[in-house]
């Protein structure tokens, strides 16, 4: 396994007091991870995880630690075929810490679990916390890819400026990301089986009793092997426009990946779907006729040749799926528009889809809009949305020529 450019200066295997130790099930697990025979963990360090008998050994100097760092080779035993979007306990997770004022240095990765942090932590308290979201394929000759990682990157650093936190920079995430994927490659789907969710987090895990950011910071990264985010899969959803609650407003944070801003649609989300909805479609809280975007997905509309996605205005998160859904439809000879769009362009439109990481695109079948339903076509998914979704997943899974440089090969 050629992985020493990967894991150069990436993780550094060190303390664990992020590690909870509440329950005995807890303890072994450290104990088998920690070996009491010190002058046998500076030579060899294995992790004897559960249900796994092999492993495989990367060499100390390429991976930048003290030790050997051996990584399971046991195949999982997951229903592959039927993979929802859920959380799969896997085998590493990665931690890096820093104090405010200072940079993120080195990381480390260690057995995947709970984590310790104390009552008055500023994400406890209020909020202060961002998380990314991207995913890792296995191709069909054993290589595994990543799509633009360092967008994920570059938008942590933008969100972390206005949450006030520090953030490492792009090549220390994306170098993390790389070690994680890699710590975990034996979770990563088979070939058109689904794919491995990547889900960093930075965290104000500091405690602070008085309204202020927090005095320490952490950075995680986590993984799951996935399958749809809706249950509908490719077919069409129904989606509600909420018109009395709001995502966002002017001036606050709707365009950063706050986890606060994930919270405040539950009711509303929550709602729809007892009615039998997919999801809730937002508009602007100052004139309320503008789309502005799904609870996690941005929306497209398709008039003719023409489509057309609200504007990034600091309200609607600038998704990296729907830059790159614009780039592969000019490149495909649409005409695409960054504009307000209203809700009367909405129900006028000949075609309808959400895009985001975890849906990819996903085809909208109706709309309802103050108890008026408009449906969209007459057979499952539409031409536009299926060509576009094809475009995009065959360069995620290196399944088509990545002219635009967008997939990072990890072995």
């Amino acid at each position: 396994m050629e992985t020493a450019a990967v894991f150069s200066n990436a993780v550094t295997l060190a303390g664990r007091s992020l590690l909870s130790d509440t329950s005995n099930a807890r303890r072994l697990y450290r104990s088998s991870f920690i070996p009491h025979n010190n002058n046998k963990f500076q030579s060899q360090l294995r992790f004897n995880l559960p249900n796994t008998s092999t492993s495989s050994t990367i060499n100390a100097q390429a991976v930048g630690v003290d030790s050997p760092l051996s990584v399971p080779s046991k195949t999982v035993d997951l229903d592959w075929d039927n993979l929802g979007f859920g959380l799969v306990n896997t085998d590493y997770m990665y931690i890096m810490k820093c104090s405010i004022g200072e940079s993120f240095s080195k990381g480390e990765l260690v057995p995947f679990g709970n984590i310790e942090i104390n009552p008055a932590a500023g994400v406890l308290n209020y909020g202060q916390a961002l998380f990314e979201g991207l995913k890792a394929y296995k191709t069909e000759d054993g290589n595994i890819l990543l799509f633009r990682p360092e967008e994920n990157g570059t938008r942590m650093i933008n969100g972390a400026e206005r949450m006030c936190m520090p953030a490492p920079s792009v090549d220390q995430f994306v170098q993390a990301v790389k070690a994680t994927v890699l710590a975990n490659e034996r979770w990563i789907p088979p070939p058109g089986k689904g794919s491995l969710y990547i889900r960093p987090l930075l965290m104000g895990s500091g405690s602070v009793l008085g309204l202020a950011p927090a005095p320490e910071y952490t950075f995680l990264i986590y993984v799951s092997p996935v399958g749809n985010y809706f249950k509908e899969g490719l077919s069409p959803i129904n989606l509600l426009v909420e018109t009395e609650m709001h995502r966002a407003t002017p001036g606050g944070t709707g365009g950063v990946k706050t986890i606060g801003n994930y919270a405040a649609v539950l009711k509303a989300q929550g709602a729809a779907k007892a009615k039998g909805y997919s999801d809730v479609l937002y508009l602007d809280s100052v004139e309320k006729k503008y789309l502005e975007e799904v609870s996690s997905c941005n929306i497209f509309i398709v008039k003719g040749n023409t489509i057309s996605t609200p504007d990034i205005k600091g309200t609607i998160l600038p998704g990296i799926t729907r830059k790159s859904i614009i780039d592969v439809a000019r490149d495909q000879g649409f005409q695409v528009f960054e504009k307000p769009v209203t809700v009367d362009a909405l129900l006028d439109a000949d075609e309808v889809f959400c895009t985001g990481t975890a849906v990819v695109v996903s085809p909208v079948g109706s709309i309802t809009y103050l108890g008026k339903r408009v449906t969209y076509g007459s057979s499952g998914v539409g031409v536009v949305s299926q060509q576009l979704y094809s475009g995009l997943t065959r360069l995620q899974m290196g399944l088509a020529d990545d002219k635009m440089g967008w997939t990072v090969k990890l072995k």
